[in-house]
Order: structure tokens, then sequence, then C-alpha cells
């Protein structure tokens, strides 16, 4: 490839070679549970951590490795860690920062599942979470105190597609020696690169955009290598001395992929959440057309929301590429390509007029995921957000008049049209 190659190249070629046994275009899957060893020394650097190479495939896998590559150079990350799901990858992200007793500071407006396994399936680790507005960084900042490990947010918030000022929170949380983790699942690489604005960690559900076709299970931490693990003693899984690992100092001994090894060999290797050969096969496609799906998935979403919005049905839309839109401005500064796919908006009847509009849709699809190449809906306070209070629902963007579309890649007109008769029926 080229010295600097751009973004598309990059989406189809980064990590991957020819396989050196067959010639095969494409990676191949490679199905197996494990690794035969050259011998006995070799195996034994393998497992010491002094030599790199594969084991087990529920530690490491040669598809896998591709896809971390991949998506490592399309988020200009320095390593990755891919896994089962979304969720997999925050559980590890947040297992190699924080010990009992600690806590991290997120924005209110995230996605459902995200906020109920903070809020919830966290506590059984004695890991407490506080909570934060992004329409107001400083409130951030209000909510560290000693045993504050990290900060976690949305880089465009699901599910009302709002942009964040990921720079400005970047520099509470390092005035304060915190990472600063975002999420970038709705926004992908494609619109924007946290790391480029003071990220520290990247996650992915891979399962939405960047896989990109509705069909495999995926997530993904990215590792920023510039965050210095060692400097205030508060991550003792990167700075201090490993017994597992015969007294290894994972930060010392790896340097800027440091965070990416330790959540792969202290959280990946214990708790399993390993990503399938297969599974990452089908992303590593589906990530080939990323800049081509995501282009076309803000288009359309733009056409869709400007209609919406001079529909006499429609109280209101929220969606960043509207120039009236009060988060327009965060989302020329941070993601010029375009406003991404999904956004909100609300019916004048309010939530019966949203079930009857959800309900006779025949081309939109109900389902509870976003980032298909088909157009997607749904009602988030009644699924997605619906183990949260009424008053969290509200601040999160997913009231009880909410109805949340992800618009595909499919004609513009023929999404309009299935909406208009949808509406009628409303």
């Amino acid at each position: 490839m080229a010295t600097n190659p751009g973004f598309n190249t990059l989406a189809v070629h980064a990590g991957a070679q020819p396989d050196p046994t067959t010639g095969a275009r494409a990676t191949p899957i490679y199905q197996t549970t494990s690794f035969v060893f050259e011998d006995t020394d070799q195996a034994a650097a393998l497992f010491g951590l002094q030599a790199a190479g594969n084991i087990y495939t529920r530690i490491t896998n040669p598809t896998q490795a591709v896809l971390e590559e991949r998506v490592a150079a399309l988020e200009g990350g320095t390593a990755a860690l891919a896994v089962a799901s979304g969720h997999a990858a925050q559980l590890l992200a947040f297992h190699t920062l924080l010990r009992s007793g600690d806590n991290f500071v997120a924005a209110r407006r995230l996605y459902g599942g995200s906020i109920n396994q903070f809020a919830h399936a966290f506590k059984s680790f004695d890991w407490q979470v506080r909570w934060a507005d992004t329409d107001a960084p400083e409130s951030f900042e209000a909510e560290i105190d000693g045993r504050t490990r990290a900060i976690f947010i949305e880089s465009l918030a699901n599910p009302g597609g709002t942009f964040v000022d990921i720079a400005a929170i970047a520099d509470i949380a390092h005035r304060h020696g915190l990472p600063l983790i975002v999420d970038n699942t709705m926004a992908t690489p494609y619109l924007v690169r946290p790391l480029e604005h003071g990220a520290d960690i990247v996650v992915h559900s891979l399962t939405k955009f960047m896989g990109g076709h509705g069909n495999s299970m995926g997530g993904i931490l990215v590792d920023g290598g510039t965050f210095d693990w060692a400097a205030s003693g508060n991550y003792p899984a990167l700075s201090e001395p490993r017994a597992e690992y015969g007294g290894m100092v994972l930060a010392e001994a790896f340097g800027n992929v440091g965070f990416a090894i330790a959540a792969r060999v202290l959280g990946l290797r214990d708790f399993g959440p390993a990503i399938s050969p297969f599974n990452a096969f089908m992303l590593l496609t589906g990530i080939e057309t990323l800049p081509l799906r995501m282009q076309r998935h803000c288009d359309n979403a733009l056409g869709v929301a400007r209609w919406l919005k001079q529909h006499p049905k429609v109280g209101w839309v929220r969606y960043a590429g509207l120039e009236d839109d009060p988060n327009h401005a965060l989302q020329q500064r941070y993601a010029p390509h375009g406003a991404g796919a999904v956004f909100t908006f609300g019916l004048r009847d309010g939530y019966e007029a949203g079930k009857r509009f959800v309900e006779g849709l025949e081309m939109v699809s109900h389902l509870a995921n976003i980032g298909d190449t088909r157009s997607l809906v749904i009602h988030p306070a009644s699924t997605t957000h619906r183990q949260l209070t009424p008053e969290q629902q509200v601040a999160a963007g997913a009231g009880p008049d909410v109805v949340r579309l992800s618009i595909g890649i499919e004609d513009l007109a023929d999404i309009i049209a299935d909406l208009n008769q949808a509406l009628e029926k409303a």
C-alpha cells in the first residue's frame, strides 16, 4: 500500500495479506480452537508473553487479528481487541481500569443497554457510575473524586443522534489524569475519529454500522496509545507487576499497546467473551464497504429528516444534519461528511399515534438494532430503554413520544413512500 493510504483503502486492505499457504486473497476463516506449537520453548514464550502468536481461539485467532488491525488503522489507534459484542468490549475496558470501590463518570445520554450495564450489572464488581450531562461538560468535572478512574461518552448519542463535544470532555478528563473512553458505534471512524479529539480508548459494537448488514455480532476496543498508565498509580493492572506473568509490568513491557494487551491477557483470557472466527470474517467483509454505506446512510437520513420536518402529523424532528438543529454546529465541527443514519422524531398525537405508525410500516423493519443496510424503526421507551425510569428515559432522549429511525441505503423515494403510508394510518 501507499505510505499514507486513505480511509477507503484502509477499509479494504488494512491488516490483510494474501494467505501465505494458499494464496487466497480474502482473509480465511481460521475455524479452529487451537494452534500447534513449534516446540516447547515457543509454547513457553507464548504463554509467558515473550513472543507473539496463537495459542487458543479464546485469546487470539488469525481472522480476529486482521479485524483488530483494520479497525485500529481506521480509528488511528495503536492496537485493538475484538470480542463477542459491544457490551463485552465495555466490560473488558472497565475491568482493565477499575478495582472494587472505584467509579467512573458517564454521559446520561447513552444507549439504554449501556445505562443498564453501568447502573446494575457493574454493581456486582462494586464499580459505581456517576452521571453527567454532555450539554454541560462542566458537569463531568463536578462528579470526579479520588476514586474516579475514567470518563465514558458516546461520540454520537443513541437514540437521539446528537453529537458530543469530545475535545471539551477530553480536556476535563486529562486535567484530572483520567482516560476518556468514547463509544463510536453510531458515528464510525468514517464520520468521527475520537482519538484525534483527545479520546484515549474507543469502543464499538461492530454489530451495527461497522459490519453493516445485520448478520454478525461483535465488539472491539481500540487503544489510542497515548495515555500514561503509570503516572498516577491508579491503574495497577498496567503499572504493577503481574504475578501470573512472572512479575511483568504490562505498561512497561508493551508501551503504547499496553492497554489493549492488558484487556486481552487479563480480561478476555479469564472472562472468555471471544469473537467467533466466522463473525470476524463477516465483519471484515462489511467494513470493506463502510465508507460507501455510511455516506449513503447520511444522505438518505438527511432527506428523510427534511421530509418529516414538513409533515403535518410530525411534531418535532431531532437530526443534527438539519441546519436549524441545536446540535448542527457540533456536527459540522466533528462530522463534516454527515450526521449519521439514526435520529428521532415525535408525532403530534403522541404515544398511541407513534405505536400505530410503527405497526403500519411495511418496508421499514421494526426491530432492536441500528446500522443495517435496511431501514429500521423502534420505540425506545418500550424496548431498548424499557429498564430505565421515566426520568432516565427523558434524560437519555428516549421519552414516551420518541420514535427512533435508523435509515438504510435503499432508494430515498421508497423509504419516504413507506413512511408516508404509515403516517397516513397513524
